[in-house]
């Protein structure tokens, strides 16, 4: 690993050195197990006195990067793969800090620094689809669809939820059209939000096999909503309101005759609870041609990253 210090700078060396070597460690230029150089080793290379080589080892041997082994030197630290991401955001500070530390002995001041970490930021595409819906199951439902569409990362809040701090941030917000001033209300001044098209009744029953006049179809759903809006399209493609049964998927026991049907009619999320050998018809939410537009900005995103990630190997 490559080290560098500057002697004029206002942090110190014996810092200096610490945070190089743990950027060293967490980058994986220092392998786990790796003995490093001896304090004299260092000392001569660089000048400087042996006590400040030693003070920055104890201090990372203090912080658990690394180890003192008698009678043969010093070594990073065996870090064993973290189990849960608990501690994820303590980690990043840790990188923050050791870059802005590197930055800053290298002469940058905060101001510079900013600048070019904007920069990097406004360069790098959201990383995911977040679905702004107030009612509960169905913004489920909506990142169901919308995640299946186009295997990309899908999150979800409430628009109340979007006025707490950082939420938004590496989100391109979506909604339904009949959310549009409400979200806009919600989102600060300039953020875009794409608007999703609700499927007509026509498009969702295209393509479908009209049932005999004696067969039962169940609709299946944990929204509310759903079941009505369901029961209002089949009824209006001159189905027999007699001939559904509705089923209330929160309720203990929905699954049982479900085989009797003729088919069930369920939404993108219960779709996946239905039992092992049942006629599953799914009855999407989102239109296609806004699946489409999301499969298209999607692509966009991935394509930006490339480009993104293909000028950072540059500099």
């Amino acid at each position: 690993m490559r080290l560098w210090l500057a002697k004029n700078s206002e942090v110190p060396l014996r810092e200096q050195l610490a945070t190089q070597i743990m950027l060293g460690i967490t980058s994986g230029d220092l392998e786990s197990g790796e003995r490093l150089p001896s304090t004299r080793e260092l000392a001569r290379r660089f000048s400087i006195h042996s006590n400040t080589v030693s003070a920055a080892y104890r201090e990372l041997a203090r912080r658990g990067w690394v180890e003192f082994r008698k009678g043969s030197g010093v070594y990073v630290r065996p870090r064993p793969a973290p189990q849960v991401p608990q501690d994820a955001g303590h980690e990043l500070d840790q990188l923050i800090r050791t870059f802005l530390q590197l930055a800053r002995a290298r002469g940058f001041s905060i101001e510079e620094i900013e600048a070019r970490v904007r920069h990097w930021l406004k360069l790098q595409p959201p990383d995911r689809l977040l679905v702004i819906e107030p009612d509960t199951e169905l913004r489920r439902i909506l990142i169901a669809e919308i995640r299946e569409a186009t295997n990309f990362a899908v999150t979800g809040m409430s628009p109340e939820e979007c006025s707490e701090t950082g939420r938004l941030a590496g989100a391109f917000p979506v909604a339904l059209y009949g959310q549009a001033e409400r979200v806009r209300d919600v989102l600060p001044v300039g953020a875009s939000c794409m608007l999703l098209h609700s499927r007509s009744v026509p498009e969702s029953l295209e393509g479908q096999e009209r049932p005999g006049p004696d067969q039962l179809i169940a609709v299946v759903s944990h929204w509310p909503d759903f079941l009505r809006w369901s029961r209002t399209m089949l009824v209006a493609a001159q189905l027999d309101p007699d001939s559904l049964s509705l089923r209330d998927a929160n309720l203990d026991g929905w699954q049982k005759g479900l085989s009797s049907s003729a088919f069930v009619v369920a939404d993108a999320l219960t779709a996946n609870e239905m039992p092992a050998n049942t006629k599953t018809r799914i009855f999407r939410i989102i239109a296609d041609s806004s699946l489409e537009e999301l499969r298209a900005i999607v692509k966009d995103f991935l394509d930006k990253g490339a480009t993104a990630a293909a000028a950072a190997a540059e500099v």
